[in-house]
């Protein structure tokens, strides 16, 4: 049964709807808590990157007082069947950048440097996975610290690991999850293609419309 929540996530604009809407809907109990439906449901607003994520997380006191953690954010998408604003679970994260570029332009990981042991907690093969929690498709997706936006190295990566989307906190979130031993999920929403830099192509807008949609659906559900 869920009786508290907690909503992360990266920027506070990316989750403002949900806000305003709790604002209007909900008993709110103190600046960052609301009583909605039986559920208390928090917020927390952590900084860009998967460091701020999983700090933030960390440094949250009585975080493991929550029965669910929600990370809500918008994500490009390598996928182009994908549309522009769709919204996705993602089920399956990993940190895509950590390792060494080698001399011919090739990327080694730090699995294959045998750094860290691929199937050690809480990692699976070098993934953080999940089970899914909503009623949304669920992808996969990858987590970097420079966003990809080259031709060259969007073809390598995208072959090295076959990601449905990209992000900048999700594995970092997932892993504070897995090590706080606190359940959690992972919302997705597309504003972007991953492709050569271009903002224009961007719909921002449309993607955290359709995020805070989701995402206030996916709550009642808890609550039913």
């Amino acid at each position: 049964m869920i009786n508290k929540v907690l909503i992360v996530s990266a920027t506070e604009f990316e989750i403002i709807p949900i806000i305003d809407y709790l604002e209007k809907n909900a008993v709110k109990a103190s600046m960052f808590s609301y009583q909605f439906k039986g559920i208390e449901i928090n917020t927390l607003v952590t900084g860009v990157g998967s460091m701020m994520t999983a700090f933030g997380m960390s440094r949250l006191k009585n975080i493991n007082e929550n029965d669910l953690l929600i990370n809500a954010g918008i994500a490009g998408s390598y996928d182009r069947t994908y549309k522009l604003g769709d919204v996705f679970e993602v089920t399956k994260d990993k940190f895509a950048d950590l390792g060494v570029e080698e001399s011919n332009g090739d990327f080694t990981d730090i699995y294959q440097l045998e750094l860290y042991p691929k199937d050690k907690f809480p990692f699976e093969n070098g993934w953080i996975t999940n089970e899914g929690l909503s009623k949304l498709k669920k992808v996969s997706s990858i987590t970097v610290n420079k966003v990809n936006g080259t031709k060259n190295a969007i073809e390598k990566i995208s072959a090295k690991y076959n990601p449905d989307l990209e992000s900048m906190e999700g594995a970092g979130f997932c892993y504070a999850s897995k090590m706080l031993d606190i359940k959690f999920v992972q919302i997705r929403s597309v504003s972007n293609y991953v492709e050569p830099r271009n903002r224009d192509n961007w719909k921002l807008n449309l993607a955290i419309d359709n995020l805070n949609v989701s995402l206030l659906n996916f709550l009642i559900s808890l609550a039913q």
